[in-house]
């Protein structure tokens, strides 16, 4: 399978009989091009607004 441009794969999470998938990409419709081509479900895509990790724990307001 061949690139997808404004689309690069960084890993994938299997929990269960699920998998989660982490992209940067352009736009939705590259992750679900790539679903398609690849034979795996993009039942939904979401978006990450923020990352939360030790190096930003203290920019979090709580």
């Amino acid at each position: 399978m061949g690139q997808i441009p404004g689309l690069r794969w960084q890993h994938s999470y299997v929990a269960g009989d699920k998998t989660f998938c982490i992209y940067l990409a352009e736009r939705k419709g590259r992750i679900r091009e790539h679903a398609q081509r690849s034979g795996f479900p993009a039942t939904r895509i979401t978006e990450i607004a923020a990352i939360i990790d030790p190096t930003s724990e203290s920019r979090c307001a709580i």
